[in-house]
């Protein structure tokens, strides 16, 4: 499949200027001093990740691209899965990093430091004027890169208003001193496009790249390897505009371009058929965006980076869609192949390996394997509490997936009328979430003894923001013990506390403070879904003439749920 769609991209084009591409591989030194400004091509954003179906995943080395190397060879990195965007600048390679910081960086084989000798200029950057003006050096130019040097040092301090102002000044300078319809103007817009991107201005930079791609297609043709460069970058801008039949017509452009000048074979051509197959499948083309991204991997593999974390993230997300698509024992497979790679590479003390073991855990539940999930689970809270502590939220995490495990074992027990071995698969759960709750529980409520800490820092937050989810996750399973209890008592012997203290705590999370921010905002989707689970639970499982409190309680939640969909209708 993938290997006939691969065929039909390289016969068909639905960009209508592009033409057949001479073979463009590697520029000799010679030959790049006589050439017009030639670009460089740099390395380009990489394939984004879930959450929320992101265009850049979070891995943080360099994806592989080519790289000007000071000779003028290309040369491609093997460091992979780096949100990186690409910009292009005239005689150079600068990069848009977006790698934790966000930051720019630079080749450094251009110096960008201001002299005031036009030959002090020449040696530092390597342009100078010739006799044929080929390679232009003046006061514009010379400005040029000083105030794109700046805007990237503004852009890493996160002065971003300072920055905008650099890239919009060097844009000028680029076009006083080259000319309107040079490549260094073409250079110039997409840096200027890339910031606007990041900032989520999608629309200002939709019509800057497309300016771009204007003037790359005058200056070198419609096949060059820069114009599908500047057509990737294009694409991922329509891609996080949900534009996806425009971001789709962009990546195949780019992937037609890539496979004639870099080969069918080559990591950038696996990148870009990768961010096509993602926006397939957000089209419902699901078997085609199988195909393509397991061409994508294979690719990879052939190439020796295999266990890269880029060709694990992609066979992540391949899992993923087969689980979506309900082929759980395929995703089973490519799960395990994850599992073994990382065990490989970096052994069981790894977040890396913990966590493709959790996942495989999740899809053999669904197989009803329980016994191998089980053993998955346990293995996985063992070397967090001792690569992490016994009280960080990734441990308690775990140890809901481990209560909802045990309930699965509990259904299956009370199937064979086993009563007492069912009773201690819910007393275990009960055992399992309660110790979640009180990690969860523990790390928010550090937070209201200092509320300023809880603003201070992002990562803080972050880590407030997952116990509260995990905490949510953890009362929801309360709920489901609750109901089995129900049918192992008779009427007289349930306990209401459990099920009492499980909506209080909840209700609690929205009255409190320092929690009411986090699940008004950050998790709110989960959070009323989780306070609708324990109403229904209530309402449909336990007698409420007989507790007076959890009538309560339940009028609280409604009032919570309607307050929530007030400030929603607001905004």
């Amino acid at each position: 499949m993938a290997a006939a769609y691969r065929r039909l991209l390289l016969l068909r084009l639905p960009h209508a200027h592009l033409q057949p591409a001479p073979a463009i591989h590697h520029l000799s030194a010679t030959s790049a001093a006589a050439a017009t400004a030639a670009l460089f091509t740099p390395p380009r954003p990489s394939a984004f990740s879930s959450a929320a179906e992101r265009v850049e995943p979070p891995p943080n080395a360099l994806r592989p691209g080519f790289t000007c190397d000071g000779n003028s060879h290309h040369s491609w990195r093997h460091k992979l899965g780096s949100t990186v965007g690409t910009v292009l600048i005239g005689q150079a390679a600068f990069f848009l990093g977006l790698s934790n910081g966000s930051a720019f960086a630079q080749e450094d084989t251009v110096s960008l430091a201001a002299t005031t000798s036009e030959q002090a200029e020449a040696n530092a950057t390597g342009l100078q004027r010739i006799e044929d003006g080929s390679v232009i050096s003046n006061e514009h130019t010379v400005k040029w890169r000083i105030f794109t040097d700046n805007a990237r040092d503004f852009f890493m301090k996160r002065q971003l208003d300072e920055a905008e102002k650099f890239f919009q000044a060097a844009l000028h300078e680029a076009k006083e001193g080259f000319g309107l319809r040079d490549p260094h103007v073409a250079s110039a817009l997409n840096n200027l496009a890339e910031f606007f991107r990041l900032r989520k201005e999608y629309e200002k930079a939709e019509q800057l790249y497309l300016e771009a791609i204007e003037i790359l297609e005058e200056s070198f043709g419609s096949d060059d390897i820069r114009v599908g460069t500047a057509l990737h970058n294009l694409g991922i801008c329509y891609h996080l505009q949900h534009k996806f039949a425009q971001a789709q017509t962009c990546y195949e452009c780019a992937l037609k371009i890539e496979g004639r000048v870099m080969g069918v074979g080559h990591p950038e051509y696996a990148s870009t058929m990768y961010l096509l197959a993602k926006v397939l499948s957000l089209q419902g083309k699901r078997k085609d965006a199988e195909s393509l991204t397991e061409e994508s991997i294979r690719i990879l593999e052939e190439a020796g980076l295999g266990e890269t974390p880029t060709c694990i993230q992609r066979m992540r997300y391949l899992s993923a869609e087969l689980i979506k698509s309900n082929r759980l024992a395929e995703a089973e497979n490519w799960q395990r192949k994850i599992l073994h790679t990382l065990e490989l590479s970096k052994g069981w003390d790894s977040f890396d390996t913990t966590y493709a073991a959790e996942l495989l855990s999740l899809t053999l539940q669904a197989l009803g394997k329980l016994e191998e999930s089980e053993e998955l689970l346990e293995r996985c809270v063992a070397v967090r509490k001792k690569i992490l502590s016994e009280d960080h939220f990734q441990v308690a995490a775990t140890l809901v997936h481990l209560a909802r495990l045990t309930l699965h074992q509990f259904t299956s027990d009370l199937k064979k009328i086993n009563s007492d071995v069912a009773t201690c698969y819910l007393v275990r759960a009960k055992q399992l979430v309660d110790d979640s709750i009180r990690i969860t529980e523990g790390i928010l409520n550090s937070s209201s003894k200092d509320q300023n800490k809880l603003n201070s820092t992002s990562t803080t937050d972050r880590d407030k923001i997952a116990a509260t989810a995990v905490l949510l996750q953890a009362l929801d399973v309360v709920g489901l013990i609750e109901i089995g209890m129900k049918h192992m008592l008779a009427p007289g012997e349930q306990d209401y506390r459990p099920i009492e203290q499980a909506l209080d705590k909840c209700i609690s999370l929205y009255k409190e403070p320092h929690t009411r921010r986090l699940v008004s905002k950050a998790v709110k989707q989960d959070y009323l879904k989780c306070l609708r689970r324990l109403i229904s639970i209530v309402q449909d499982n336990f007698c409420m003439p007989q507790t007076m409190k959890l009538q309560e309680l339940l009028g609280e939640a409604q009032q919570i749920i309607e307050e929530l969909a007030e400030e929603s209708n607001r905004k």
